[in-house]
């Protein structure tokens, strides 16, 4: 009876109808979500914009959004979309593709109304990277990255949006929108949040996460800091993170200076439980002003923590780019026939250098693991064609042919950044640096201003040096591989074999561990010089890994494992099983700092005082 009464409750309001007079005044588009009639872990969402003039329209879902540069069709998890016009009745609708339905008699047409499955629940999440996914869990958890609920009506974009969620009163929304009214229902377990917004690209750039209330405020400035967490079992809490963000915000924040006018930031994490169907990849989604993380509960809080700073730092910065710098192609996005810009070297890959600059800058890491980082990428990147011009990638990163290279922009991307950096300290006597000069930008252009995208290049030009033409013909636009080291050699650095601090199962990118798929166990290679720690503990290559400090592991779980060793502590004891020719043999020691040779870039003993200054003034000033 309950389920008949909650259907006839949904049929009367997809029916309901409004007053076949033209209002006097211009209505927004107004996106209603319900989070309370869930049906077979579905949501109903409806989509009435004003009257049309048009004799048909076509209604969107996104095929692609910023940020992410792939094709994910998130139209696919959207079903049985129906319209109705002016008196209540179905009208016809063709479904074009996945993504799109087309709609006759437009200038009758009310309103559309669909049911959302959410990603995290279709195998391999339907493609879709987890943090620019969707979670629905009725009663606990609503993650709505809003590009997978709300979609828009053909040269509506640009239009005013009013969204609607209702909700219940146990739940809150974690955002950084303002909720402009909420209105109570009758029984007081129900409540609609109400958001006005500017246009669409506001409905998808503001993601909300709804939950039990857990939140925490930091305040750095003048600028708020929200941190919402929704952990499955409670193993963690917005308050356990605070710390370490109220740290890390706070340096870039005295990085950036007054570069930076965001007045609200809203962090959303959803930590994936061993539950049910979950997210099953982690990492994070920029917004302008939040961004969705997605990370592992099974992690140490340590490693949580780690995690965090790496991935949120990087989030943080996009308020520079592109939030303040951008082009026509990111201000008014496409999103179901996008057109690219040839620029993700600044607006990934500034971002990404900047995420690690402010880090040694502000003294959160040393020079040392500062100049790591950066091989590091240097050697990754090789794995990828340095002759292709990187806005000829940029610009062409959903064809086939380039989209496995989008990787790449958090590697030569950030390095083309660091390289430019270190070019113009040195054309300017280390006064004037990369975040200078976004600065200048900023300050041209600002959220409101996009730019020509074949104009940003002579504008970097005209604001910097006439040699900085050179760079990019060069190393941008041109095919030249970037020659890195004589770039570290003008800060008198040079690369030097030594023995380094690696995690204890990989090294950068270069694991110790392999999969024998056939049995589906985790393999220490025998290819590779082990590091100090395994070897210490009395690890051979070609050892079969059974189990540490007594959880066994194998590939279906080795994720926990590189998780887990995050949290480490040195001087605690461990044991490791081991199968070594197809006998059990258990490893008993203390857990050490793992280290391994490898090339390193280290100061020349010789460096002269420009190459020190210029050093000084690219990393600390």
């Amino acid at each position: 009876m309950k389920k008949l009464l909650t259907g006839l409750a949904v049929f009367s309001l997809l029916l309901g109808c409004k007053s076949t007079q033209t209002p006097n005044v211009e209505q927004p588009v107004i996106a209603q979500i319900d989070l309370v009639d869930v049906q077979d872990d579905k949501v109903w969402v409806t989509v009435d914009p004003d009257r049309f003039t048009t004799e048909t329209t076509t209604f969107y879902i996104p095929k692609t959004v910023p940020g992410t540069y792939s094709t994910d069709n998130y139209g696919k998890f959207s079903e049985n979309l129906k319209a109705y016009d002016y008196k209540g009745r179905e009208m016809p609708v063709t479904r074009i593709d996945e993504n799109s339905w087309s709609i006759e008699n437009a200038e009758d047409l009310d309103k559309v109304t669909y049911q959302v499955n959410d990603s995290f629940d279709w195998e391999n999440e339907g493609g879709v990277y987890s943090m620019a996914g969707t979670n629905i869990r009725e009663g606990e958890n609503f993650l709505l990255n809003l590009h997978g609920f709300v979609g828009y009506f053909k040269d509506l974009k640009e239009k005013q949006y009013r969204l609607e969620i209702k909700r219940p009163s146990s739940l809150i929304p974690g955002t950084s929108l303002t909720v402009n009214q909420t209105v109570d229902a009758e029984n007081g377990n129900i409540k609609t949040d109400i958001f006005n917004l500017n246009r669409y690209f506001q409905v998808i750039d503001h993601p909300i996460m709804y939950a039990e209330p857990d939140t925490a405020s930091i305040m750095v400035d003048n600028m708020e800091v929200l941190l919402n967490v929704y952990s499955p079992t409670g193993k963690f809490s917005s308050q356990d993170i605070k710390p370490s963000m109220e740290r890390m915000i706070s340096a870039q924040k005295r990085f950036l200076g007054d570069i930076d006018n965001t007045s609200k930031y809203a962090i959303l994490l959803y930590l994936s439980g061993d539950e049910g169907p979950d997210a099953g990849n982690f990492g994070a989604l920029e917004h302008h002003t939040s961004t969705v993380v997605v990370l592992d509960e099974s992690t140490s809080l340590k490693g949580l923590e780690e995690s965090m700073i790496d991935i949120v730092s990087h989030e943080f910065f996009h308020i520079l780019t592109p939030l303040n710098v951008h082009s026509n192609e990111i201000h008014y996005f496409d999103y179901n026939d996008p057109k690219m810009s040839q620029h993700l070297w600044m607006y990934e890959g500034v971002t990404e250098y900047f995420a690690n600059l402010f880090q040694v800058n502000q003294g959160l890491i040393s020079d040392q693991e500062f100049y790591n980082r950066m091989v590091d990428k240097i050697e990754i990147s090789k794995r990828f064609d340095d002759t292709v011009p990187f806005t000829v990638m940029s610009k062409n990163i959903l064809d086939e042919k380039y989209e496995n290279s989008y990787y790449n922009v958090y590697l030569k991307g950030a390095l083309i950044g660091m390289a430019l950096d270190i070019r113009l300290r040195e054309l300017s006597g280390g006064n004037m640096g990369l975040l200078d000069l976004m600065k200048k930008l900023s300050e041209k252009y600002g959220k409101d201003r996009p730019f020509e995208d074949d104009e940003l290049i002579p504008e970097i030009v005209a604001l910097t040096y006439p040699e900085i033409q050179d760079f990019f013909d060069t190393y941008v636009t041109g095919t030249t591989p970037i020659p890195y080291y004589d770039f570290f050699a003008k800060a008198g650095l040079e690369e030097r074999e030594v023995l380094k601090e690696v995690d204890y199962f990989i090294n950068g990118q270069i694991p110790y561990i392999g999969p024998n798929q056939s049995t589906m166990q985790i393999v220490f290679r025998n290819d590779i010089e082990l590091n100090t720690f395994l070897k210490d503990l009395g690890v051979e290559g070609g050892d079969t890994l059974k189990s540490v400090n007594g959880t066994e592991y194998t590939l279906q779980n080795v994720y926990d494992l590189i998780s887990v060793s995050q949290g480490w502590e040195t001087g605690n004891d461990i044991s490791m099983t081991v199968i070594r020719d197809g006998e059990e043999i258990e490893l008993k020691g203390k857990i050490s700092t793992p280290k391994d040779t490898g090339k390193s870039l280290v100061p020349l003993q010789n460096a002269d005082g420009d190459q020190i200054e210029l050093r000084n003034a690219w990393l600390k000033g």
